[in-house]
């Protein structure tokens, strides 16, 4: 896969990033190394290799689900820039027009 400055391009914009030309061609450079470390992995034989599904033989440790308000929801909200007494009002970040 040929790492270009249109495939950096659209990255960035996936990313919502915004990168100046030198940074952009650092992108790349630093992309193209980990295109070729991967590639490197292709030349293992993994023959007979069983695929790996969890790191470690720890099996799910399950407690009781309990419900504790640890922070007042007055000293949270102290702070806030924008709320309502009850929400933090934040700025939305979903551009719905960006769907590619």
């Amino acid at each position: 896969m040929e790492v270009n400055s249109s495939l950096v391009d659209k990255l960035a914009t996936l990313a919502k990033l915004k990168f100046e030309a030198d940074e952009k061609e650092a992108v790349r450079a630093d992309l193209e190394k980990i295109l070729g470390f991967m590639e490197k992995l292709d030349e293992l034989d993994t023959t007979g290799v069983k695929p790996l599904v969890y790191i470690s033989d720890a099996v799910n440790v399950m407690r009781d689900d309990v419900v504790v308000q640890n922070t007042p929801r007055e000293a949270a909200l102290k702070n806030a820039p924008e709320q309502d007494g009850t929400y933090f009002h934040v700025p939305k970040v979903i551009n719905k027009a960006h769907h590619e």
